[in-house]
């Protein structure tokens, strides 16, 4: 099963993935986490000239080619060995988070996204993504509270960008029913954690 965590800005996405692995190994589930942009050496490096530096050091067509470099990686060496294998792979973010962040909010075109996405990700495509939802401004006000300034580049783009996200987030989700679900990250963690459990048990 490969199951991804979607959404915008401070949406408790980590949070709940480790809750979420922790619950399906006690069941007795071999449950490999992994991230995105990242997952492997390559990857990570790629991450660091994504999340940090001026807002505007890449255009949003840089930005997707580069996040699709990490993914193939990503995807050869991390997450298709483990679906192989039988594994459980849950990642925090994948292909959603490059059409909503370089397509919906930062205007990259989305037919190349679906070509990038076509040619790399090919059929491995998530089995269920969970998309957290919250109101930009909660999600930027828990963000900035976490106190890193290290990997803060797209917290720094301003609540447009933000409100863009958001919407294409969901436009993703209702174009998707069957994939998505749309999880109400302003609940408690409690309660966030039960819609997460219900969604991957449905």
């Amino acid at each position: 099963m490969f199951v991804t965590f979607e959404g915008g800005e401070g949406t408790g996405k980590s949070t709940q993935m480790k809750s979420l692995a922790e619950r399906m190994a006690g069941a007795g589930r071999q449950v490999i986490t992994t991230r995105e942009p990242g997952g492997t050496p390559e990857a990570e490096g790629l991450r660091n000239l994504l999340v940090s530096g001026d807002t505007g050091r890449w255009s949003a067509e840089a930005e997707a080619l580069l996040n699709y470099a990490a993914r193939d990686s990503h995807l050869r060496a991390v997450i298709r060995p483990a679906l192989a294998r039988g594994d459980t792979v849950i990642c925090d973010r994948f292909m959603d988070s490059t059409r909503a962040y370089q397509g919906f909010a930062g205007g990259c075109s989305l037919k190349l996204i679906d070509e990038l996405e076509r040619s790399i990700v090919g059929a491995t495509r998530p089995d269920l993504t969970l998309v957290f939802d919250l109101d930009p401004q909660i999600g930027l006000a828990r963000a900035k509270s976490r106190g890193s300034d290290i990997e803060d580049r797209y917290e720094r783009k301003g609540l447009g960008f933000h409100q863009r996200l958001r919407e294409g987030f969901l436009t993703i989700a209702k174009d998707d029913p069957k994939r998505c679900t749309i999880i109400d990250a302003s609940k408690d963690l409690a309660r966030v954690a039960a819609q997460v459990w219900q969604a991957v048990n449905g």
